[in-house]
């Protein structure tokens, strides 16, 4: 059961930056679907940087390895939602359309990308860039040999508590500092702001950028740490920046909300996989016939049931929410809308 919390904490991370970024964006007024995609463009272009840093280097510094491929994700997806900006901002494009083009854009571009570094490679799972990922996987030295608490809590590279400290900061920049504030008005009544003297264009394209960009962070986390410095295809990246939009629905706009929602969210997602050891504790803790709880044990079709959790309770939250109608956890009034100066 130590496994389930481990990977909740994995998982969770990986939704934790998507849905920082995000919370971000949307806090400007923009509503941004292309975080999968985004997520997506940091996890190759790290992946990508740290290749050809080791490949080009006969000893390669796991510090400097690091923080090349950190810079890298972070500028690649920032440049993702520069695009966005771009787009829905300065050409008014709609966003929902924009968002989703660049989910598809962004896997479509990292697998391909991805597929390339494959065959430079040798082939497919044989990348390897092991002074970075190991960088990147390193832990508090003895951490996993202090039992449970060791093993579950302290026993993960520094990018989880990196992403907590963010949404801590996050969390302080939008209650206590002057741009903060600004931003949120600007998210709240774009016009308002704007007679304020507040440019409105600029904190839309710098919340937009550097949303993107934590929410990079978050493909690179993933692909340095989980899968340990190689790329895969299969689309666990597209379905955890997914579960990150939800997350921000969950967490209701803000950032600390999402600490422990992105936990839950990964439990939720991992649980599955552990409801077979969970009935076999049961049944021997309680003594029970062979063939008990057969509730729990999982067919394919309701394996995808419990993957469902995660947006499920997105959805049981929305619904609080709006029987609650508490002005502080509704979205940003200008949320999805495009800004147009001549009407104010």
């Amino acid at each position: 059961m130590i496994n389930l919390f481990i990977s909740a904490i994995v998982f969770g991370t990986v939704i934790l930056y998507g849905a920082m970024g995000e919370i971000l964006t949307e806090k400007s007024g923009n509503l941004n679907l292309g975080v999968p995609g985004i997520m997506y463009l940091g996890g190759i272009a790290g992946l990508a940087v740290a290749f050809g840093y080791e490949m080009s280097t006969a000893n390669p510094i796991p510090i400097v390895a690091l923080i090349l491929s950190f810079i890298a994700a972070f500028l690649a997806a920032a440049l993702g939602g520069a695009l966005y900006s771009f787009l829905t901002i300065t050409l008014r494009a709609n966003q929902n359309v924009t968002g989703l083009t660049l989910t598809i854009f962004g896997s479509g571009l990292a697998n391909f990308f991805g597929g390339a570094l494959n065959n430079m490679a040798g082939g497919v799972g044989q990348i390897s860039v092991a002074v970075t990922s190991g960088a990147y996987r390193a832990s508090i030295p003895g951490a996993a040999n202090l039992g449970w608490f060791g093993q579950i809590f302290l026993n993960h590279g520094f990018m989880v508590y990196l992403a907590i400290v963010l949404a801590v900061l996050m969390h302080l920049f939008f209650k206590r500092s002057r741009m903060g504030l600004n931003l949120r008005a600007v998210g709240e009544n774009p016009a308002t702001a704007d007679a304020a003297g507040i440019n409105v264009t600029r904190y839309k394209y710098l919340a937009t950028c550097v949303g993107a960009g934590i929410s990079g962070l978050g493909g690179l986390y993933y692909t340095m740490d989980y899968i340990k410095g190689t790329w895969a295809s299969e689309g666990t990246i597209e379905a955890l920046g997914w579960l990150a939009v939800a997350l921000v629905i969950f967490a209701v706009w803000r950032s600390l909300n999402a600490i422990w929602g992105s936990y839950l969210f990964g439990f939720l997602t991992w649980l599955y996989f552990y409801v077979p050891q969970v009935r076999s504790l049961l049944i021997s803790a309680f003594n029970l016939p062979e063939d008990a709880l057969q509730f729990m044990v999982l067919t394919r079709s309701t394996q995808e049931l419990f993957k469902m959790l995660p947006y499920l309770v997105t959805i049981l939250v929305l619904i609080l929410v709006s029987l609650r109608k508490k002005r502080e956890n509704q979205p940003p009034a200008s949320l999805g809308l495009a800004y147009f100066r001549e009407e104010r």
